[in-house]
C-alpha cells in the first residue's frame, strides 16, 4: 500500500483526484491540504510515501514546500501537479529534487504509475520535453552537477534518451526499439555516465542544454 498526501487549494479538484486515486487498491490517501503551509505540516506529521502538491497554492507554492521539506531533512518524494505546462517551474522543481511533474489532465493510469515510480525512488517528468523547454534550459542553465564537456552519445543512445524524455520506462523503450529491456538498462546507465549526472531527469535536461535532443 502506497500512502499518499494530496495538496491543492481547489476543493473540487482535490476531492476529484482523491476519488480517482481511491479506485486503485494499491493507493491510500492519508491526508489532504488546502495550502502550502498546511501541506508542509501534514507531510511532516503523516510521513506519506508520496506527496502530490499543486504547483500554485496560497502561502508556499509546491516548489517552496519541497525546499522546506528538504531543509528539515524530510525525504518524502514530491510530485508536482500543474494546470499549465510551465518550463520555468519544471526547472525549479528539478533543482529542488522533484520526483515527478504532471499536468492535471493526465490519465489515471499515468498518475498512478507516476506515484508508483516516485515510491520506488525514481522520477517521472511529463509532458515530454519540447523545443520551448530546450530554449529555457539554454537560457538559465542546468545548475546541477554534471560533466563540463560530456562525451557524445551514439545515435541509439540519443533515441533512448528521447524516449526517456517522454517518460517511458525501460520496458516501454525496449518495446519501441525492438530490443531487450536489459540492453536499454545498460544504454541508460551509459547515458548517465557520459553526461556525468545521477538520474534520468538530469540527463534529459543536460542533453537539452547541449542541444542534443532537438531534431534538425
Amino acid at each position: 500500500m502506497i500512502r499518499v498526501l494530496l495538496a491543492d487549494d481547489q476543493t473540487l479538484v482535490r476531492q476529484g483526484i482523491r476519488g480517482l486515486l481511491e479506485l486503485d487498491a494499491k493507493l491510500q490517501v492519508v491526508g489532504e491540504a488546502a495550502d502550502g503551509d498546511e501541506a508542509l505540516k501534514r507531510v511532516l506529521e503523516l510521513k506519506p510515501d508520496v506527496a502530490l502538491l499543486d504547483v500554485r497554492m496560497p502561502g508556499r507554492d509546491g516548489v517552496a514546500v519541497l525546499r522546506a521539506l528538504r531543509e528539515k531533512g524530510d525525504t518524502t518524494p514530491v510530485i508536482l501537479l500543474t494546470t499549465f505546462d510551465d518550463d520555468a517551474v519544471l526547472l525549479e522543481g528539478v533543482r529542488a529534487g522533484i520526483a515527478g511533474y504532471l499536468l492535471k489532465d493526465v490519465s489515471l493510469e499515468v498518475l498512478t504509475q507516476a506515484i508508483q515510480t516516485a515510491a520506488e525512488g525514481k522520477t517521472t517528468i511529463l509532458p515530454a520535453v519540447t523545443e520551448r523547454a530546450a530554449r529555457t534550459v539554454k537560457q538559465v542553465g542546468t545548475k546541477f552537477e554534471a560533466a563540463e564537456l560530456p562525451d557524445g552519445l551514439s545515435e541509439r543512445e540519443r533515441e533512448v534518451l528521447r524516449l526517456m524524455a517522454g517518460g517511458f520506462s525501460n520496458r516501454e523503450i525496449a518495446d519501441a526499439l525492438g530490443t531487450a529491456e536489459g540492453t536499454v538498462k545498460n544504454q541508460a546507465s551509459s547515458i548517465l555516465s557520459k553526461l556525468g549526472v545521477r538520474d534520468r531527469t538530469r540527463a534529459v535536461l543536460k542533453a537539452l542544454e547541449m542541444g542534443w535532443l532537438i531534431e534538425r
